[in-house]
């Protein structure tokens, strides 16, 4: 994007244009552009990526963001070197930029992948393609100058230049979320976008400025720009062998189901006749060795008391409705999950099918799919619930920390019936005890009172890592904490007097691990709301 602090200087001494100014001038505006464009959708790329790849994506827009424009102000101030060959200088500029911005999203995926580290990665690509992108301006300022040299009316020129890199990045930055990633998705898109960057760069100075270059510099711009279309456009050939061979490195060999959704990446590995995992962005969300005590625990105490209507936020994998549908006194359950994927996953996908008891075929069961927050403060006509179970990743610094506020809750405590009761799930109370308690302190702002308890011998749902070469694994062994809320007071842990048979859950354990878990409590912590989410990353 363009650099306000550039000025235009006096034009330098070049071999005259065969081409007429406005002809000229039009060209140069639309490199311009085509160049605004291209930079938005690197920048967007590593945002997207990286969030994906570490999580928390404030912070990772902050750092690609606030590093990128640090290095365009570096990149300004390097140019000037080149503006007296500003001809070849942008040619081997935009060669540079199409390589490295176009390969910036394959790099970061491979090392996360097979190094199990990217952020020094994320941070050395925003370096760089920010020094490139920063150093545009100032040769484009000197080759709109070869072309408008008659042209005096030099802050006319800025504002074009300024207007037509604002729109350039408008139509980039509309572009990547609506066009290049649900028909190419992150890794083809950075690719085809690098390539449309060389061909553009290329063809300006080799057409319109070629008399600016010995015929040496000239072919040897050409030889560099089809040699990076080339390795562009052998990444875009080989991009799906390479995606499936990353995710082998971070899932292992075990990979059955691999599905980008508008909402996120899910990963079904192993089954049947194999243990099964279910990975959401990358992180371990289901595990069939251990997701039965973790739905014991989140569904079975809140069912304790009138549980004729239940909703459950989250849980489109069916697990938590497999566990609520075993109580005839259930007559209606409502599953409100974002991603219509994992829904249907849950229905068709036979190893899936069988861990929930194919709970979507129960004729109680009905399925409402989106934003669980705007449809609360839509669904007026709904019916109040008994139970609600919000089965959602632990909260953080993400899209999911609205799901953790005070606002939240607050519309919750309107959908539930007198004594009705909330469970939720609060993330780790004994690794991450800061961010449970806050959990609790934003559910008394709301009104609600809770009961903390856990679920010890789990493992953490956190993102692969390189544990074991980079392939997905849980981390070390931890808790589930979950909390049990009512509005009157603070629901006693308990089982009803109808539960079915449990494998892990007794009334003593439930009362040891609640014990354990008031050991942890963090006094004195502010709630969470949606314009100060406090939850720690």
């Amino acid at each position: 994007m363009i650099d306000r602090t550039q000025q235009l200087a006096p034009p330098p001494q070049a071999a005259p244009l065969r081409v007429r100014p406005a002809a000229g001038r039009s060209l140069v505006l639309l490199v311009v552009f085509v160049c605004a464009a291209c930079g938005l959708v690197y920048e967007l790329e590593l945002v997207a990526l990286a969030s994906y790849l570490i999580g928390d994506s404030v912070t990772q827009a902050s750092v690609v963001l606030s590093v990128m424009v640090f290095a365009m102000g570096v990149g300004s101030l390097l140019a000037k070197r080149l503006r007296c060959r500003a001809a070849v200088g942008f040619g081997l500029l935009e060669l540079s930029l199409a390589l490295i911005g176009g390969c910036s999203a394959l790099v970061l995926y491979a090392s996360f992948a097979w190094g199990g580290g990217s952020r020094l990665v994320l941070v050395s690509f925003s370096l760089i393609i920010g020094v490139l992108i920063g150093a545009e301006l100032p040769l484009l300022m000197s080759l709109i100058q070869r072309v408008s040299r008659r042209d005096r009316d030099v802050e006319g020129t800025v504002a074009d230049l300024f207007a037509v890199d604002y729109v350039g990045a408008l139509v980039g930055g509309l572009a990547f979320p609506f066009l290049l990633l649900p028909w190419l998705g992150r890794l083809t898109s950075g690719l085809l976008t690098g390539a449309v960057n060389a061909v553009v760069g290329g063809l300006l100075v080799l057409c319109l400025f070629r008399h600016d270059l010995t015929r040496r510099s000239r072919l040897w711009l050409l030889v560099a720009n089809a040699a990076v279309l080339a390795v562009l456009g052998t990444a875009t050939v080989l991009v799906d062998d390479f995606e499936r061979a990353a995710r082998r490195a971070v899932y292992g060999d075990r990979v059955r189901v691999a599905l980008e959704t508008d909402v996120q990446e899910v990963v079904l590995t192993g089954g049947p006749g194999g243990p099964l995992d279910l990975f959401l962005d990358g992180r371990l969300w289901v595990s069939e060795g251990d997701e039965r005590r973790y739905h014991e625990a989140l569904v079975h105490p809140a069912m304790r008391g009138p549980h004729t209507r239940v909703l459950i936020i989250g849980g489109g994998d069916g697990l938590a409705a497999r566990e609520v549908l075993r109580y005839r006194g259930a007559a209606s359950v409502t599953v409100a999950e974002l991603d219509p994927v994992v829904v249907r996953l849950a229905r068709t996908d036979p190893a899936l099918t069988a861990l929930n008891r194919h709970a979507y075929r129960d004729p109680r069961v009905r399925v409402v799919t989106g934003d669980a927050f705007g449809w609360l403060r839509s669904a007026r006509s709904e019916p109040v619930w008994d139970v609600v179970i919000v089965d959602l990743p632990e909260p953080g610094t993400t899209r999911s920390a609205k799901f953790y506020s005070q606002e939240f809750y607050g519309l919750l405590g309107g959908a539930l019936a007198d004594g009705g009761r909330l469970v939720v799930h609060a993330g780790p109370s004994g690794t991450r005890p800061r961010t449970y308690w806050t959990v609790e302190a934003t559910l008394r702002a709301a009104g609600f009172r809770a009961t903390a308890y856990r679920a010890d011998g789990g493992l953490s749902r956190l993102a692969a890592g390189p544990e074991r070469e980079g392939r997905a694994t849980m981390t070390a062994p931890c808790d589930w904490g979950f909390l049990l809320a009512a509005h009157a007071s603070a629901p006693r842990l308990g089982l009803d007097s109808g539960a079915p048979p449990l494998t892990s859950l007794t009334p003593g354990r439930l009362a040891a691990d609640a014990r354990e878990t008031a050991l942890t409590r963090v006094p004195a912590l502010a709630p969470s709301t949606l314009v100060h989410p406090r939850y720690e990353n």
